[in-house]
């Protein structure tokens, strides 16, 4: 197959054979300029150390501070003209730095690689989405914590495998989700605390003989201390993937949230109704609201899996140090990251604005049997039955009560008797929903005791 062959099979996609093949796939700056700000900081704080220690002249560092802000100035007002010939933002900053500054621009780049220029720059960005990702999880979390006040004595059905299993509070089953959505925050605060050193200065791979002071640019950019190793510091993205990794067990938890949503907001179960901002009609069947966001956030969260695994396998058998394979690691992270704070804004919006149907949750409360569990444990405490013949006998009252089509509560006392003679009166005080949810008062509990001192606790720790 000829050159000219070869080339007809890309359909006319590319210009000029392999050179603009060569471009394309080497080229990322189409996804990579969303680093711009960070690279422009970056390079303020190496041309500002370079200048400090003597490497670089105060008059061409004060020309490359102010023309890197002027850079910066066009990028985010849309008027610069990125080029994929320049392969990435790095090059594309540094040649409009010099089209602004003549020959000084071409000194920022000493004693560093765009190697370590780059773990630097994706360092900060994502930085910045954990940042973002946890200032969304408190305020999902605020809006968790208003529902769980509102209705810290509401009664509700507890489910296991989906099957009615005892009486909750709509307020406790709230505060499982906060409890969820806390340990979500401290997962991205603790890998925040693990990223924090500054790759800057590792240059290429194995530092640099220039009298640097890579502690200064450390703290100029926020870091707590600069890396400790150079071959590390350009070679890994496990901050990249501490920060998937976090994004994918909080997008596994919104998943389930949205799912309980889906099922809450059906004709079936009406526990909930969803504003009209995050639901939408059929175009064929007049009395449908859809939950369409709860639903997308549903499947979305795929992506963000996606995410993490297609990461893992870039770094997967990568030798030290660098490898233009690490290219590939920053789309699905951006990726990641947009789909994140999408989900956690659209969860806020439905669990601020959603309407809980107290009349319904209580119905469904008191139906399946949910009070068996009390029952079984008024026996234990009222006549001293072990355990396991209370549990026997209990599921003897239930197996009656369903072959009369009623409730326990609604027995007849001789008919509970006739099961088993100690059985008094006493017990229908512990067959209602309220009064099997006023007494789980152990600490965790659905009690609303317990319920408003754990909401007053997470008050407190957010402020």
């Amino acid at each position: 197959m000829t050159n000219d062959q070869s080339n007809a099979m890309w359909g006319g996609r590319f210009a000029a054979g392999p050179d603009a093949i060569m471009e394309a796939i080497n080229a990322s700056v189409s996804f990579d300029k969303r680093l711009a700000a960070q690279d422009i900081a970056g390079s303020r704080a190496h041309a500002a150390m370079l200048a400090e220690t003597g490497i670089l002249s105060p008059t061409d560092a004060e020309a490359i501070r102010n023309g890197l802000c002027t850079v910066l100035s066009e990028i985010e007002a849309g008027d610069f003209a990125f080029s994929t010939a320049l392969e990435d933002i790095h090059m594309n900053v540094e040649a409009r730095l010099k089209d602004l500054i003549g020959e000084a621009a071409g000194r920022l780049h000493t004693a560093r690689s765009r190697n370590d220029q780059v773990a630097t720059d994706f360092r900060l960005w994502v930085r910045d989405q954990i940042d973002a990702a946890m200032s969304g999880l408190e305020a999902l979390i605020r809006a968790l914590l208003a529902q769980a006040d509102a209705g810290a004595d509401w009664v509700m059905p507890g489910f296991t495998h989906l099957q009615t299993a005892q009486p909750v509070t709509w307020g406790h089953h709230m505060m499982a989700y906060v409890e969820m959505f806390g340990r979500d925050m401290s997962r991205f605060a603790d890998a925040r605390v693990r990223m924090n050193e500054c790759p800057l200065g590792a240059a290429a791979l194995a530092g640099t003989s220039f009298p640097i002071d890579r502690h200064m640019t450390a703290r100029a950019l926020g870091f707590d201390r600069p890396a400790a190793n150079s071959l590390d510091a350009v070679s890994d993205r496990d901050f990249a993937l501490d920060f998937l990794s976090c994004a994918s067990i909080c997008a596994m938890h919104l998943s389930r949230l949205a799912e309980e949503l889906v099922i809450w907001s059906s004709a079936q179960f009406r526990f909930v109704a969803l504003s009209d901002r995050f639901s939408t009609g059929s175009s064929i069947m007049p009395q449908k609201k859809n939950p369409d966001a709860a639903e997308l956030i549903r499947a979305k969260i795929g992506r963000i899996f996606g995410a993490n695994v297609a990461l893992m396998t870039v770094m997967k058998g990568l030798p030290l140090a660098y490898s233009k394979d690490m290219q590939e690691d920053k789309e699905q992270v951006f990726d990641a990251a947009d789909t994140l704070m999408l989900a956690l804004a659209a969860m806020e919006g439905m669990v601020r604005d959603m309407t809980a149907n107290r009349p319904a949750l209580e119905a469904a409360a008191a139906s399946g049997f949910s009070t068996a569990t009390d029952l079984a444990d008024w026996l234990v405490r009222a006549l001293n039955l072990p355990f396991r013949e209370a549990h026997h006998v209990t599921g003897t009252l239930v197996a009656l009560a369903e072959k009369r089509n009623c409730d326990l509560p609604d027995l007849r006392l001789e008919d509970m008797r006739a099961v088993h003679p100690g059985i008094t009166a006493e017990v229908f005080g512990v067959l209602g929903v309220h009064n099997s949810v006023a007494s789980r008062v152990s600490y965790g509990g659905t009690a609303p005791e317990q319920v408003r001192t754990q909401i007053g606790r997470w008050k407190e720790r957010l402020g």
